[in-house]
């Protein structure tokens, strides 16, 4: 059983090597979708992951389209800071795919348009923050899916 954490263009080495570290401790595949902010050689993405990058599940895509045509029929859920319903609210799945967006932006406009069923968000507990870190984020909603799925 795992899930699959999807992020999409992703633009900063240090937080994919993280959640490359989290993937790996918690059981998760990671797939990352280009373009990206950095080199997959980045020695920060490196010394985030340490010495467990070669030891992932780990799988590349070409563009967003690539990442859909190749998991077409994939249950998937969107996290977002435009969701209306909370990440515990997830009914997990083993394989589901969890998809988050870029540091900068997040989720492509788009996406949040084509699937409100699918789109989630963590709580914000004040007005003076509007975003987590991805790397942070990530570990959240990954492992409220490890609780729900009763994983050990």
């Amino acid at each position: 059983m795992a899930l699959n954490i999807v992020l999409i263009e992703p633009e900063i080495p240090n937080n994919t090597g993280n959640i490359g570290r989290l993937a790996l401790a918690s059981g998760c595949n990671l797939h990352l979708v280009k373009p990206f902010g950095f080199q997959i050689d980045d020695r920060r993405l490196k010394r985030a992951g340490l010495d467990y990058w070669q030891h992932l599940n780990l799988t590349y895509y070409e563009s967003i389209d690539d990442f859909f045509l190749k998991n077409k029929n994939a249950n998937m859920v969107f996290l977002s800071s435009h969701g209306t319903r909370h990440h515990w609210d997830i009914t997990f799945k083993d394989n589901q795919f969890l998809v988050f967006g870029k540091e900068s932006v997040g989720l492509p406009k788009q996406l949040i348009k084509d699937h409100p069923e699918a789109l989630f968000k963590i709580p914000l507990y004040s007005k003076h923050v509007r975003s987590l870190n991805l790397a942070n984020a990530v570990s959240i909603v990954a492992y409220e899916g490890l609780r729900q799925l009763k994983i050990t």
